[in-house]
Protein backbone atom coordinates (compact mmCIF):
# COMPACT_ATOMS: atom_id res chain seq x y z
CA UNK A 1 0.00 0.00 0.00
CA UNK A 2 1.29 3.42 -0.89
CA UNK A 3 1.97 5.93 1.91
CA UNK A 4 -0.79 8.10 0.46
CA UNK A 5 -3.37 5.36 0.89
CA UNK A 6 -5.23 4.95 4.14
CA UNK A 7 -7.33 2.01 5.31
CA UNK A 8 -10.75 2.95 6.65
CA UNK A 9 -12.49 0.27 8.69
CA UNK A 10 -16.28 0.26 8.60
CA UNK A 11 -18.48 -0.63 11.56
CA UNK A 12 -19.47 -4.31 11.71
CA UNK A 13 -23.03 -3.51 10.62
CA UNK A 14 -23.35 -0.42 8.48
CA UNK A 15 -26.01 -0.91 5.78
CA UNK A 16 -26.05 2.78 4.97
CA UNK A 17 -22.37 2.49 4.01
CA UNK A 18 -22.78 -0.87 2.29
CA UNK A 19 -26.18 -0.94 0.54
CA UNK A 20 -25.76 -4.60 -0.46
CA UNK A 21 -25.72 -5.52 3.25
CA UNK A 22 -29.52 -5.25 3.31
CA UNK A 23 -29.87 -7.87 0.56
CA UNK A 24 -28.62 -10.82 2.61
CA UNK A 25 -32.07 -11.51 4.03
CA UNK A 26 -33.38 -11.98 0.47
CA UNK A 27 -30.52 -14.31 -0.44
CA UNK A 28 -30.83 -16.31 2.77
CA UNK A 29 -34.48 -17.15 2.15
CA UNK A 30 -33.44 -19.91 -0.23
CA UNK A 31 -31.26 -21.70 2.31
CA UNK A 32 -32.43 -20.70 5.79
CA UNK A 33 -33.39 -23.65 7.99
CA UNK A 34 -32.74 -26.12 5.18
CA UNK A 35 -30.71 -29.31 5.22
CA UNK A 36 -28.26 -28.88 2.37
CA UNK A 37 -26.40 -32.06 1.54
CA UNK A 38 -23.55 -30.77 -0.61
CA UNK A 39 -21.80 -27.72 -1.93
CA UNK A 40 -23.31 -28.50 -5.34
CA UNK A 41 -26.81 -28.37 -3.87
CA UNK A 42 -25.98 -25.08 -2.16
CA UNK A 43 -24.69 -23.66 -5.43
CA UNK A 44 -27.82 -24.81 -7.26
CA UNK A 45 -30.16 -23.24 -4.70
CA UNK A 46 -28.25 -19.97 -4.66
CA UNK A 47 -28.11 -19.86 -8.45
CA UNK A 48 -31.86 -20.27 -8.65
CA UNK A 49 -32.32 -17.62 -5.97
CA UNK A 50 -30.13 -15.19 -7.92
CA UNK A 51 -32.37 -15.69 -10.96
CA UNK A 52 -35.38 -14.82 -8.81
CA UNK A 53 -33.61 -11.80 -7.33
CA UNK A 54 -32.68 -10.51 -10.77
CA UNK A 55 -36.44 -10.06 -11.41
CA UNK A 56 -37.04 -8.28 -8.08
CA UNK A 57 -35.64 -4.92 -9.15
CA UNK A 58 -38.21 -2.78 -7.34
CA UNK A 59 -37.86 -4.65 -4.04
CA UNK A 60 -34.07 -4.46 -4.25
CA UNK A 61 -34.17 -0.77 -5.07
CA UNK A 62 -36.43 -0.16 -2.06
CA UNK A 63 -33.93 -1.92 0.22
CA UNK A 64 -30.83 -0.20 -1.13
CA UNK A 65 -32.03 3.24 -2.25
CA UNK A 66 -30.48 5.87 -0.04
CA UNK A 67 -31.12 9.49 -0.97
CA UNK A 68 -27.39 10.26 -0.96
CA UNK A 69 -26.37 7.28 -3.14
CA UNK A 70 -26.36 7.89 -6.87
CA UNK A 71 -26.60 4.87 -9.20
CA UNK A 72 -24.89 4.66 -12.53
Amino acid sequence: MSPRQKTEFLPAYSPELQPAERLWSLVDEAIANENIESIDELEERLSKRCCVLSQMTEEIKNLTDYHWFKYG
